[in-house]
């Protein structure tokens, strides 16, 4: 009976061990946590951390003044309310490359534009409409494989 006891003691307190190395939801810039989104393609689904640029001015910032994005962490541009339209992102004042995905609003990619060049003020088209830009580090779309029609599953996109 000790015996018993004691293995359900031990797994008790592994269970609980567990519980507290749980991944818990990084913290972006602005101090808010960073949402899970996963991007499917050929090659499976392959998840992200992603800040959410959801008004005005954190559209505007986006990633200027950034170190580049950790492979699995990335900012998702949201215009809540709006109809879907052709987008166009630059990348003033932003150091490192970046891939920039731009989606429909039911979760499709529409355009990569892939390996961005920092600091450049030349605009990058969607080549069509989308209501969703996903920006991840230079060469992490190539890296799993995303391609135009892929699907990007975050709670913002309607199926």
């Amino acid at each position: 009976m000790v015996d018993l006891v004691r293995r359900v003691f031990s797994a008790g307190l592994m269970a609980l061990a567990l519980a507290g190395c749980a991944a818990k939801a990084p913290v972006g810039v602005n101090g808010e946590p960073m949402q899970r989104l996963a991007v499917v393609t050929a090659s499976g689904e392959h998840a992200f951390w992603v800040e959410i640029a959801d008004d005005e001015p954190e559209r505007q910032r986006g990633l200027m003044f950034r170190p580049p994005l950790a492979d699995d962490q990335g900012m998702l541009f949201q215009w809540p309310g709006e109809p879907p339209r052709e987008q166009s992102f630059w990348m003033r004042n932003t150091p490192s490359s970046l891939d920039i995905l731009y989606i429909d609003p039911k979760g499709r990619i529409v355009s990569i534009a892939s390996h961005a060049t920092p600091f450049s003020e030349t605009p990058i088209p969607s080549n069509g409409a989308a209501n969703g830009v996903l920006e991840l580090r230079a060469g992490r779309a190539s890296e799993i494989g995303a391609k135009p029609g892929d699907k990007v599953l975050h709670p913002y996109f309607k199926p």
